[in-house]
């Protein structure tokens, strides 16, 4: 299968791209002009001008569109703005262009995540589940949207909604472990805001599950079966470390250091559980938080 990849050196698709060659996949980095090392093979494409260089992506069974400004800095309006363009309108584009093609792609992975369903207290919250309200819930359902022109063409499209994935390098933990080793960490808040995590292997795993069912389409929540409170989250990842997670970081602390993003990102709850991959009998690798948190670790 010959898979184009947007996002392909990011945490995730780095990953994935790395995970298709292993098994014997072709994949075509989506990649913006100005790129550092962009290989003979790779597809250029300039977003946020409406460009891509469509003609090269007929070569492509399926699309994984990753690509997309990071959320992780404080929500300034141009922060916010610049947040929105990159994947609303990146999406639009790359989906667009997989509309136009002849013979089209069978299926498109198009990212989203689960600040779609909003700050959502104790409740669960499974793909049925309605949109909630606020920057990040607006985003995701926007983000969602835009990958229309390739639905209306006929292609299959999967919205894996990622929860907080946990890596050895990048992501969360690289931010956060450093603290912790000096036994400084310690719960956000009251501590009792749920975290739905995923393994980056289970991210992976889950990407690749979507891309060979033709049954699954729409959204996919990729997180572990078993979301924590914040508060266990950090004496898990305390315990795995071998030091103390006791000290709390109040919610006015996190609103002045991160404005909006704060209650949106940091002290927002949601307890989501992997429905879909449920359904299709995925076997997840790390379904526990702790065994998860040493495996990752281990490797960083």
């Amino acid at each position: 299968m010959r898979v184009a990849i947007t996002g392909s050196h990011g945490l995730i698709g780095s990953a994935v791209a790395s995970a298709l060659l292993a098994r014997g996949d072709r994949v075509v980095r989506v990649v913006r002009e100005s790129a550092a090392g962009a290989g003979p093979d790779d597809v250029t494409w300039q977003p946020a001008a409406g460009q891509i260089d469509a003609a090269r992506l007929n070569v492509v069974d399926a699309a994984v569109h990753l690509a997309g400004e990071s959320l992780a800095a404080r929500w300034t309006p141009e922060r916010k703005a610049a947040i929105k363009e990159s994947r609303i309108r990146g999406t639009g584009v790359f989906a667009a262009a997989l509309a136009g093609l002849s013979p089209r792609p069978r299926v498109l992975v198009s990212a989203s995540a689960v600040g779609y369903y909003g700050n959502r207290g104790d409740e669960v919250l499974t793909e049925a589940s309605a949109p909630g309200t606020g920057f990040l819930a607006d985003l995701c359902r926007e983000w969602e949207g835009a990958a229309g022109p390739a639905r209306a063409a006929g292609i299959r499209v999967a919205h894996p909604r990622f929860g907080v994935v946990l890596a050895g390098e990048g992501g969360i933990l690289s931010r956060i472990a450093p603290v912790f080793r000096l036994g400084a960490g310690g719960p956000l808040g009251t501590g009792r805001q749920y975290i739905s995590w995923v393994a980056l292997d289970d991210a992976v795993g889950a990407i690749l599950c979507v891309l060979d069912r033709d049954d699954i389409a729409g959204p996919v929540n990729v997180v572990a079966p078993q979301p924590v409170t914040n508060r266990d989250f950090t004496a898990a990842l305390g315990h795995a470390l071998g030091r103390p997670a006791v000290l709390p970081v109040p919610a006015p602390a996190l609103r002045a250091m991160f404005g909006e993003m704060a209650d949106e990102a940091l002290l927002a709850s949601q307890r989501v559980e992997p429905a879909r991959l449920l359904d299709a009998a995925y076997q997840f690798r790390f379904a526990e938080l702790e065994p998860a948190l040493r495996h990752v670790l281990a490797a960083a």
